[in-house]
């Protein structure tokens, strides 16, 4: 049969996978053991598959659940490490705020799991503040250097973009300055007490879960590669290169000195101590020794700012987004499109829904690739991209038995104009936030003594002549990072988020249809199968060109064998699953008569853990 005729022709129950959400299809074969005896479990194995064996049967709940959320009426906080959960838990249980939990946090996690974010890197957060009963948004994000000019980047690019690695990358990190906003509008506790928890890992050593090591060694391994155009990698070997350059095993306890001693002088001096006391004095010293351009006088003039986050509706829940120069509103504008679509008709897990879906993503970045920028820099018309007419515009152009071919982004009215964290309090806090490093553990560049990795996100920066995103001195490149939320009325409902490049909007958008349309609950939308589009228009150095004009579909193994043979069918190129699929923490608000209560969920795909109280 014709693939544009199969969708019409196939009953909507067949597109459905086993009652109960049941999972269906087929893992990926495994390596074949010699006679008729089973694999054997090798120790330390990246992979253990079996075709022919499954997750174990839960008695409620979803069938592909890993385990059910983690309820408690005080506070809740969902990390990707364990020891970060706890220190956040901590920090709530002595009286402290969401936000002075989530700085905890934060601080934990660069050292823990130091191949996604530090305070080399930027931040974002969403804050519900229950007093005002509204959403606060805050932009951490650093500015390229003011002494490294448009020729200067052009002539270092390759392919026509800015290298991932070394100086070039470099912008100011905007983490420390972030916390110190948030902590002066909503912190409860004296700041140098929320550092008392990473200090005391830093110095006694932690264990390093597997998923953290595998990366930290696949970083480094990488870092240490010819033409890697990186200045100096000496200290990131000092730093992390255990066992000969090869970094951490898998449980091996981790200790990081020089980071300890650079937190110390946060807690005690406050952002100043990071931007304009002994910390940006050694980073000076660090660019100008290695040839790089970042400057005291970049760090001195960073400043976060306050924004006011974006909006829509989806069937009765508002779900929110931030500007600025992230990818934020890539979520809003999918879902707008979407709405239009019965999903729920179409079933969970089905072809036509994720047709829908990865249609729907490749609209909206097509916009993503042409308008979204700093909009210090450029005028993004951010409210058109986001109405419900343009998505009612952009819906028409998607058929449910055929790719559309080409995509072109929408033509905006001549007038014109992204490591996830979630955490909430007993009274009513809840805090939405994200931070990293960009690619991999960063630019691999270590400032003498200070135990941390610059971030390379200037990688971003468009050479493209009138894109709004093209490179200049002192602008903020794209952002992928993206923190998320949802509410239904003036009631919170999610703090929520999908770490991890690209994926992070498309991510997000499935966890909300997870929810909305589909009522999976809060860890089963996160355990449920995903998929991931790549190989859309990208003027910005994030996405590869895909194979084709329609790009590549990746789909994890639990989306059911029919399912993907429909796909495929449909005219889908249908990739591997390559682990590509990000990672989801979120605490959601409830209530029960009058009595607020919180549920916490964790991604199964990570090392990490969500707790409450």
């Amino acid at each position: 049969m014709h693939r544009r005729t199969l969708l019409a022709a196939v009953p909507a129950a067949a597109l459905l996978p086993t009652a109960g959400f049941a999972q269906g299809g087929q893992p990926k074969a495994a390596p074949k053991a010699s006679g008729s005896a089973p694999p054997v479990w090798e120790a330390g194995a990246d992979r253990f598959i079996r075709p022919d064996v499954q997750g174990g049967d839960r008695p409620v709940g979803a069938s592909f659940a890993s385990r059910t959320a983690a309820y408690g009426l005080h506070g809740a906080a969902g990390t990707a490490h364990p020891l970060a959960t706890q220190a956040g838990i901590d920090i709530l249980k002595r009286g402290g705020s969401a936000v002075d939990a989530a700085i905890a946090i934060n601080a934990c996690l660069g050292l823990l799991e130091p191949t996604a974010n530090g305070i080399g890197g930027d931040v974002y957060a969403m804050i519900w503040d229950p007093k005002t009963k509204k959403l606060a948004g805050l932009a951490g994000s650093g500015k390229s250097p003011r002494g490294l000019d448009l020729a200067t980047v052009r002539s270092r690019a390759k392919g026509g973009t800015l290298p991932a690695y070394g100086a070039i990358s470099v912008s100011v990190p905007g983490a420390v300055d972030g916390w110190w906003t948030m902590h002066q509008r909503y912190g409860k506790l004296p700041w140098k007490e929320l550092f008392e928890p990473v200090i005391a890992h830093a110095e006694a050593g932690a264990p390093v879960p597997d998923m953290i090591a595998y990366y930290i060694r696949r970083a480094l391994a990488n870092f240490r590669q010819p033409g890697r155009g990186i200045e100096e990698i000496d200290n990131a070997m000092r730093t992390w290169g255990v066992n000969d350059g090869k970094g951490p095993n898998a449980g091996q306890i981790f200790r990081n000195p020089d980071l300890a001693r650079t937190f110390r002088l946060i807690a005690e001096g406050g952002r100043d101590a990071f931007y304009t006391g002994e910390i940006a004095r050694t980073i000076d010293s660090y660019f100008k020794r290695i040839g790089g351009w970042l400057r005291y006088e970049d760090l001195a003039a960073h400043k976060s700012e306050w924004i006011e986050p974006h909006k829509t509706g989806y069937r009765g829940t508002d779900v929110y987004a931030l500007g600025a120069n992230t990818q934020g509103i890539a979520t809003l504008q999918m879902l707008n499109i979407l709405e239009n679509f019965d999903l729920k008709g179409a079933g969970f897990q089905s072809a036509l829904s994720i047709h829908l879906q990865a249609e729907a993503k490749r609209l909206a970045y097509e916009d993503r690739a042409r308008y979204y920028a700093d909009p210090h820099f450029a005028k993004v018309p951010v409210e058109w991209l986001v109405s419900k007419d343009y998505a009612a515009e952009r819906a028409k152009l998607i058929r449910p038995d055929r790719l559309l071919s080409p995509v072109y982004p929408g033509k905006a009215p001549s007038r014109g104009d992204t490591t996830y964290f979630s955490c909430a309090d007993k009274d009513g806090m809840m805090v939405s936030m994200i931070q990293s490093n960009f690619r991999g553990m960063g630019s691999g560049l270590v400032a003498d003594g200070l135990g941390f990795m610059f971030q390379d996100r200037g990688q971003l920066f468009s050479l493209q002549d009138g894109h709004p995103n093209i490179y200049a001195p002192g602008k903020r490149p794209f952002q992928t990072i993206i923190p998320g939320f949802a509410a239904r009325g003036d009631v919170p409902w999610m703090s929520f988020g999908v770490m991890g490049g690209d994926m992070q909007p498309q991510g997000q958008a499935q966890i909300i249809i997870n929810r909305v349309d589909y009522g999976l609950e809060i860890q089963a939308a996160g355990d449920s199968p995903r998929w991931h589009h790549e190989g859309s228009s990208e003027r910005m150095g994030e996405d590869s060109p895909g194979d084709g004009i329609n790009g590549v579909l990746r789909l994890e193994s639990g989306v059911p064998a029919a399912t993907q043979r429909q796909l495929a069918d449909i005219g889908w190129t249908l990739g591997e699953s390559d682990g590509g699929f990000g990672r989801y923490q979120c605490v959601e608000h409830r209530m029960d008569g009058k009595t607020r209560v919180y549920a916490a969920a964790s991604e199964m795909r990570a090392d990490g853990c969500a707790l409450a109280y």
